[in-house]
């Protein structure tokens, strides 16, 4: 019993199997490469006219509805098709982008470059400033009455403020230190701004020796007071005198000649 349930389910079984088979269309399978990019190859243009053009398939196929199919190159990918060149199109605009860019970049590089050669907010920054002129100007960045008056005798220093020589030289370093300053804040050339480090670095070099000089005229003045008040009250030793100091002064003088 149980055979004659097997052996029907088995041939039909068999049967269902035999009956699914792999269809391999050639036809179709070059239709599906043209429309994509493999190929699009006459002699692939299946199926053929035949004998005097009697095949019947050929007509059903292409004779009838699409007897022009084949004579263009209808492909996206192909050398000429429009996929290809969209992304030929692509590319060079990427190209022409990049070359954008790239100049874009160069000019905001440069600009960078300006604004930091000529911002007055990144001027403590310049090399030159930090190595020489900060330190060169310093006197009048940073001027006091200690430091102009050191150095000075107590009487150097009344007679000078008394005179009113302080005062001048004083208002003269304030004006100095604005337009430092003025120069060292402002938006302007780097070159221009270390020109003017320079200009007001000669003015200072002359501010400071007409000083120099008028400290050491005071103090000569003051000397000179001194001895002829020492001379007025008689306070001048006067040590004994001969001929010969004359004589052997003279020798001096003619060796030192000689």
């Amino acid at each position: 019993m149980k055979n004659m349930i097997i052996w029907p389910m088995l041939l039909l079984h068999w049967l269902c199997a035999s009956a699914q088979s792999v269809v391999q269309d050639q036809s179709i399978r070059y239709q599906q490469e043209r429309m994509v990019y493999l190929q699009w190859d006459q002699n692939k243009f299946t199926p053929k006219a035949g004998f005097l053009n009697l095949n019947p398939y050929y007509w059903l196929t292409w004779g009838l509805f699409y007897p022009n199919y084949h004579r263009k190159d209808l492909r996206p990918l192909s050398a000429t098709g429009p996929q290809t060149q969209r992304l030929a199109l692509v590319g060079a605009l990427s190209n022409t982008d990049n070359h954008y860019k790239l100049k874009s970049d160069t000019v905001r590089n440069t600009a960078a470059s300006e604004i930091a050669n000529q911002s007055g907010l990144l001027s403590d920054a310049d090399p030159l400033w930090l190595l020489y002129y900060k330190n060169q100007l310093s006197p009048v960045l940073n001027n006091s009455a200690e430091r102009m008056l050191a150095g000075l005798s107590p009487a150097v220093s009344a007679k000078m403020v008394s005179e009113a020589l302080y005062n001048w030289y004083k208002n003269e370093l304030d004006m100095l230190k604005e337009r430092i300053n003025a120069a060292h804040a402002s938006d302007m050339d780097r070159g221009a701004r270390i020109m003017a480090y320079h200009r007001y670095l000669m003015e200072y070099k002359r501010l400071s020796g007409v000083w120099a000089i008028r400290t050491a005229s005071a103090a000569a003045t003051l000397d000179m007071a001194a001895q002829q008040k020492r001379l007025s009250t008689n306070m001048v030793n006067v040590t004994n005198w001969t001929p010969h100091w004359d004589i052997d002064i003279a020798n001096q003088v003619l060796k030192h000649v000689q």
